[in-house]
């Protein structure tokens, strides 16, 4: 290809003069044989359910947005539309903190499983019930950011002005500031301004492993605790995703049997993404609950919240 450059790995390139750069990728991680997590009473793998709670916080001109939404909706490759209300994508965003949240919320905590909800700091200002709901449950309320947006092509300052708004609106409605950080849509600048700036005990933004593992290129070091895009609810609503309940409960089967098989040489971690207006629907969410109790069914299971992964890893395997 014309414009290809090869960086080797372990090498350095001067591009046209400028300072030489080292590739900043990272391609062989654990490589062939990962860390043993020694996850507490020897699980074969950790299994962590995130609730994404976004509502109130989407694209809309009502937050001063050029549009409305268009992203994670029933509306399947619904387009925004500029400078007016979507009525429809509004309620159904509604239906996740006005319905959908609640039956969430009810099915995990009947079930006493733990939780970690990546929250919009906007969206949670809007819903302080559900917030005292979330904190009354002992669930983990980690920051998913100030804004439910795009922030690909922000300028750094809109992005990092953004980051410490999340974090003083979250502290004033739960009584503490955020230990884990999510902003899910990032742009090249986040995991920089979540290391430098952020102040948190872990970032969920990577999807490049089944294992926690620390990221060491900036000045102060970032525990990664890795998420997923696939065993996530978020399949309703894309091109080639999910579309029946049969169909979520049979993928998250297949991933946790498998990961628990594995798990009895090399146990991993299974994170499962969820969001109040998608699984929140009664189809889907009966699907879950399959699911849950499939999981409870089973010993040697560590259901935990990502906080606590993450205290884990810091104590048994440092950033020495």
């Amino acid at each position: 290809m014309k414009n290809e450059i090869y960086w080797p790995a372990g090498t350095k390139t001067s591009l046209k003069g400028k300072t030489e750069v080292s590739y900043p990728r990272d391609m062989v991680g654990y490589g062939a044989k990962s860390p043993h997590p020694e996850w507490p009473d020897k699980a074969r793998v950790a299994v962590q359910f995130v609730v994404n709670y976004e509502e109130g916080g989407e694209n809309n001109i009502l937050h001063g947005d050029p549009g409305s939404e268009a992203f994670l909706s029933e509306i399947v490759g619904a387009q925004s539309y500029p400078n007016v209300r979507h009525i429809n994508m509004e309620s159904m965003y509604e239906f996740g903190s006005r319905s959908g949240f609640w039956r969430l919320h009810r099915m995990f905590s009947d079930r006493k499983i733990p939780v970690t909800v990546f929250g919009v700091a906007m969206a949670l200002d809007r819903n302080q019930v559900a917030v005292d709901a979330m904190l009354k449950s002992e669930w983990e309320i980690a920051s998913h950011g100030y804004r439910w947006i795009d922030y690909q092509l922000l300028p750094e300052d809109v992005e990092l002005e953004h980051m410490r708004k999340a974090i003083d609106i979250h502290s004033r409605l739960t009584g503490s500031r955020p230990e884990g950080f999510y902003l899910g849509r990032t742009s090249p600048n986040t995991h920089r301004l979540t290391a430098e700036h952020g102040g948190f005990q872990y970032s969920a933004d990577t999807y490049a492993d089944e294992l926690p593992y620390w990221n060491n290129d900036y000045s102060s070091p970032l525990l990664m605790i890795p998420y997923t895009l696939d065993v996530n609810d978020m399949r309703f609503a894309t091109p080639q995703g999910f579309n029946c309940g049969d169909q979520f409960y049979s993928y998250l089967k297949d991933s946790f049997d498998y990961l628990y098989e594995e798990g009895q040489v090399s146990p991993k971690m299974m994170s499962v993404g969820l969001h109040c207006r998608l699984a929140g629907r009664p189809g889907r969410a009966a699907s879950l609950a399959r699911f849950l109790d499939y999981v409870r069914s089973r010993d040697d299971v560590w259901l935990t919240r990502r906080i606590d992964i993450a205290n884990h890893w810091r104590e048994h395997f440092p950033n020495d």
